[in-house]
């Protein structure tokens, strides 16, 4: 059974939706690429980014992430943030 298309109001949001986006960073200050969930995650608002962050940090250093920096499309907000105490 073929199912049809999902309408367009259940598209993924795009970008410009969700501008709100951590560069992962090694103790260099280089990108860092994470597996799976963990990669490329954007969100709606700095609260919804700095939420995930909060929950989800050792997960994060577990995998070669020492820090991370707060961008609003392409302007940096805050950061490096270390993730070590």
């Amino acid at each position: 059974m073929n199912l049809p298309e999902h309408p367009t109001t259940f598209r993924q949001p795009a970008n410009a939706d969700r501008p709100w986006w951590w560069r992962l960073e090694d103790g260099a200050g280089a990108e860092v690429s994470v597996p799976g969930e963990l990669a490329g995650q954007r969100f709606a608002s700095q609260a919804d980014a700095e939420s995930w962050v909060g929950e989800i940090w050792a997960d994060l250093a577990e995998h070669g992430v020492d820090a991370v920096t707060l961008f609003e499309h392409d302007r940096q907000v805050y950061g490096p943030m270390s993730l070590h105490a």
